[in-house]
């Protein structure tokens, strides 16, 4: 027979673990491709304080090893390696996919049409496959709100408002949403799709063709004049980058399955009034160049997200002022670091 302390000491072990399910939730194996990248490495790195165990999958084509938590699981694989990636899989038999890598360069998806499906069509189908062969218990998908519905007639944008995408990166992202309704109804993959706003903050990369707040935040920091293509009046709904990974957190288990959701404010900024909060953070004078406008990119857009605040409960909660007080804080930071 057991002994009494034995007993005790079993009893305490017990509601050590319920208190630990209860507060972190339930404990998962989670693959984060792109996890190198700007908005998947902060995903990354609430996924590790909650207690999941998480692998990263990235390339290293525009992620940075700086950015890889030293606590996840990383292997550098181009996700249109269908061998390289079944390996992943066959080794760490994920519980989730968190899909995030992908080619986001809107004038370079209308140069290289075929590039950007290789990557975002035929490397998330190869996810999809895997996800199906492997019995992914949930895949999230991370798309994108303001290329899919092109020039909108009315703003914000919901969910059911019509697809007309005016770039090859708009139609590829899409693309895969038809994909995982598919798998949906022919194979029960639960699945989730976000479709992001302009997503801005630390860690953003300011060498890229999107990104205008880390953009700015570069040339103002190192005197050099900002362009803004056009005459500034384009319109963006931003959303700062720690809004974007709490709904990513809601939709992690079985909330949102099979269903879509448009993150935004629901609010339209325009490219001079980025440049302006900006330039007002950085307690700047500098003045910007104005460019032409860059083909395939739209002039307004904005996303209403009620859907997304019913269903998930979910709402952006850091301003755009005091998003860009944030965003500004670490480019200054950074510089001093590299300089």
């Amino acid at each position: 027979m057991l002994s009494i302390s034995i007993i005790i000491n079993l009893h305490n072990m017990l509601l050590t673990l319920l208190y630990t399910i209860r507060k972190v939730g339930v404990l998962m194996k989670i693959l984060v491709t792109g996890g190198a990248g700007f908005i998947a490495s902060h995903l990354v790195d609430h996924l590790i304080t909650k207690g999941h165990d998480v692998i990263i999958v990235d390339n290293l084509s525009t992620g940075r090893v700086e950015n890889i938590n030293p606590k996840s699981s990383f292997y550098n694989v181009d996700i249109c390696d269908a061998g390289e990636l079944e390996a992943v899989f066959n080794k760490e038999r994920p519980d989730v996919v968190n899909h995030h890598a992908a080619h986001a360069d809107v004038r370079k998806s209308v140069e290289m049409p075929a590039y950007d499906a290789n990557i975002n069509i035929l490397g998330s189908l190869n996810l999809c496959q895997l996800s199906m062969k492997y019995q992914v218990k949930k895949f999230i998908y991370a798309s994108t709100g303001g290329a899919v519905y092109g020039e909108p007639k009315h703003l914000p944008v919901t969910e059911e408002s019509p697809i007309e995408p005016l770039s090859h990166y708009g139609v590829s992202k899409h693309t895969v949403e038809h994909y995982l309704f598919v798998f949906g109804k022919l194979y029960n993959m639960n699945f989730t799709i976000l479709r992001y706003p302009n997503v801005y903050g630390p860690r953003q990369s300011p060498y890229g063709e999107a990104g205008v707040v880390a953009i700015f935040s570069e040339h103002i920091l190192n005197n050099r004049r900002p362009t803004i293509f056009g005459d500034g009046s384009k319109t963006r709904d931003y959303v700062f980058v720690e809004d974007i990974i709490s709904a990513n957190l809601k939709v992690l288990e079985n909330q949102g399955n099979g269903e879509t959701f448009n993150l935004g404010w629901g609010l339209e900024i325009s490219d001079l009034n980025v440049f302006h909060a900006v330039r007002n953070a950085l307690n700047s004078k500098t003045e910007p160049i104005f460019g032409n406008k860059r083909y395939g990119e739209i002039e307004h857009i904005s996303l209403d997200s009620s859907k997304a605040t019913k269903v998930l409960d979910w709402k952006p909660k850091i301003n755009f002022e005091a998003g860009i007080e944030l965003s500004t804080k670490y480019y200054k930071q950074l510089k001093n670091v590299t300089t």
